[in-house]
């Protein structure tokens, strides 16, 4: 363990940006939540009503978790039930990044030469990511406690969800033993969160099988009762388990040499077969598996989006302050059309998502020098990096495509959404475009790409929410889309929208071309 100290500064400065950032702009989710459930449902009587329509709900179960109670802190906790997995992912990456990562691009070797022992590098991970999502909870009990609600209930929400940070640290930290690269790490460690969320799913919407939910990370969080009744030995259960998780993965750590992994690694060919020789092709066998994971996804979002459409227009109806809140996040008159809108503005920031993972990939081939080889054939930089970006642009729709499609056989009465779903596409362009020209002009900032991402969402949810000030409002792209089903679609902001991404795509590629290769 010597030298943990000095990595975990290490980490800590690499991360000075991105951690601070997921930190205040996720704690700022409950907060504003928290804001809008007061001004929807002023009065007992109204949260009243919202728990009798929803707590017997098996697809809103499913999604948000149990609703122990009607009171402010009960609706918060329900609302902020999916809160869990996205902590619970970014603790995994971050452990993956710092570990895995860091062994795959030849910087562990180095410091390693040091005077550094094996284990300090995993150690100095797990630390500040675990540390990160302590102080994330902490945030979120303290911004939630400030509204007014219980303090216990509102530090119980938050270790909540660092309980699930810490125990998908710990898994990242295993998956980071098993496979030979970052990207079959991060593939393990989502995995295990997708099974996590589906036992927590099952538990909850079965009275049968409730203690399929104990079986979950994210279940735990759920069994902690903010607000009703908590249940702070719950903790105790993630502790220990969190270290459980670090102990075996110190274990395979021991049991492998630097740069290996324990599950064996499949040969490929000799010879590219005919169908990989262009840029294009080693793109498609690149991008290939991302994209895959995130059409299934959510396609299955889609599906309990679409499910439960029909339960909130009946909320909506009863309560004009929730119609409000969705209206303003898009769709017409109509309740149901003021939901689905709102919610094909969700899918289509995370099909954003995924266009920005999709557009750095290019910055990862680069950084881990795999992108010098393909280069020193006959393939140019602006071919080689528009295999990638055909990704972003034509994977995002087809990704929103098949979103749109899903939810709307869910929701039924013949209901086509894909045209709203692919209404989003000029937003989520703008954001492969801007990741593009950081690679070009900032590729060291590259990772910025996701806070826009984060200022975005931001914007989109919170901001229209609390009724930020149109002018800020509008620094989000997805401002400034038709709302549909239900909205007036007009051409005008879908063409400034595709010029700005088109410009700033162009521009990342002429510095990409221009610039020197690798930028370390």
């Amino acid at each position: 363990m010597t030298g943990t100290g000095s990595l975990l500064r290490l980490v800590l400065r690499r991360d000075r940006l991105l951690m601070p950032l997921w930190i205040v702009c996720l704690a700022l989710a409950p907060v504003g939540y928290l804001s809008s459930i007061k001004a929807a449902y002023p009065d007992a009587a109204a949260r009243q009503h919202f728990y009798d329509l929803n707590a017997s709900s098996a697809t809103f179960v499913v999604r948000n978790g149990p609703l122990y109670g009607s009171s402010l802190g009960n609706l918060l906790a329900w609302q902020c039930g999916f809160v869990p997995v996205v902590v619970g992912l970014i603790a995994l990456l971050t452990v993956v990044r710092h570990t895995r990562t860091e062994e795959e691009a030849g910087r562990r070797e180095l410091t390693g030469a040091t005077v550094v022992g094996r284990h300090a590098g995993l150690a100095a991970a797990v630390l500040a990511t675990c540390g990160a999502c302590l102080m994330y909870g902490l945030v979120v009990g303290l911004g939630v406690a400030a509204q007014g609600v219980p303090a216990a209930g509102a530090f119980a929400l938050g270790g909540g969800f660092a309980l699930t940070g810490w125990v998908f640290a710990g898994v990242g930290a295993v998956a980071a033993q098993l496979t030979w690269g970052a990207s079959g790490a991060r593939g393990v460690g989502i995995g295990a969160l997708v099974l996590a969320f589906l036992l927590r799913a099952a538990g909850d919407s079965s009275g049968s099988a409730g203690w399929l939910a104990w079986l979950s990370p994210i279940g735990w969080a759920h069994r902690m009762r903010p607000f009703a009744g908590e249940q702070w030995w719950v903790l105790a259960v993630g502790v220990v388990a969190t270290g459980l998780l670090v102990a075996l993965a110190v274990a395979l750590s021991a049991r492998r040499d630097l740069g290996a992994a324990l599950l064996p690694a499949r040969l490929g060919r000799a010879t590219a077969k005919a169908s990989l020789r262009s840029p294009l092709a080693l793109a498609w066998r690149l991008q290939r598996g991302t994209l895959v994971v995130w059409t299934v996804c959510l396609a299955l979002v889609g599906l309990l989006m679409g499910g439960v459409a029909q339960n909130v227009a009946e909320m909506m109806r009863d309560n004009q302050a929730v119609g409000e809140i969705f209206s303003r996040m898009g769709g017409g008159g109509a309740v149901t059309d003021a939901y689905l809108a709102g919610t094909m503005t969700l899918f289509g920031l995370a099909a954003a998502g995924y266009a920005v993972q999709a557009t750095l990939k290019l910055r990862a081939e680069e950084a881990g020098g795999r992108a010098e080889p393909v280069l020193a054939t006959a393939v140019g930089r602006v071919g080689w990096a528009a295999g990638h970006l055909a990704f972003a642009v034509l994977g995002s729709a087809f990704l929103l495509a098949v979103t749109g499609l899903a939810t709307g056989a869910a929701y039924g009465s013949g209901a086509s959404l894909v045209p709203a779903a692919l209404a989003q596409l000029p937003a989520v362009w703008v954001l492969a475009g801007l990741a593009a020209a950081l690679i070009g002009f900032f590729p060291r900032f590259a990772a910025a790409a996701w806070g826009l991402l984060g200022g975005f969402l931001l914007l989109s949810l919170v901001g229209t929410a609390l009724r930020w000030n149109d002018v800020v409002l509008g620094i989000s792209p997805f401002q400034h889309l038709a709302r549909l089903p239900g909205g007036t679609f007009t051409v005008a902001p879908v063409l400034w929208l595709a010029l700005i991404a088109v410009v700033a795509g162009a521009g990342g590629l002429a510095a990409l071309r221009r610039r020197d290769l690798p930028v370390g």
